[in-house]
């Protein structure tokens, strides 16, 4: 596991900023909740080509999905960070609504990523305004 930079160690963080173990474990789960949903979603007839409009939205916010760690951290840049991750949400909310017509089930899969995502925004959005 890699460590926080010194930059984000000394960042005023919210009181709600779980522990860095809690990252560690919970993305293995969500990328492998993903890796189902797209799985699934792929086999389903009606998503069987690549113009099924869940596939294309999630697709284009995994894109996001990898680049937001690398603005973040890397780049150390939170505000296009956070605009990153709000597109992110959005994205993944028009997933989660085209893909529940389709299967419900195959979107409750989903959910607690854009639950994670959606609490991720906020802290983001807390370092943006506290620093």
């Amino acid at each position: 596991m890699s460590t926080p930079s010194n930059w984000y160690k000394h960042l005023n963080k919210s009181p709600l900023t779980p522990p860095n173990w809690v990252f560690s474990v919970v993305w293995p789960l969500l990328y492998a909740s993903i890796a189902v949903y797209y799985v699934l979603m792929i086999l389903n007839t009606i998503c069987s080509s690549f113009t099924c409009i869940p596939l294309i939205l999630f697709t284009v916010q995994m894109g996001l999905n990898f680049l937001w760690p690398l603005v973040f951290f890397t780049y150390e840049k939170p505000n296009p960070a956070l605009f990153i991750i709000l597109c992110m949400v959005g994205l993944t909310a028009a997933t989660v609504y085209y893909s529940y017509q389709i299967s419900p089930t195959y979107t409750y899969i989903i959910l607690p990523y854009l639950f994670w995502i959606t609490f991720a925004t906020y802290l983001n959005g807390y370092i943006v305004t506290h620093n």
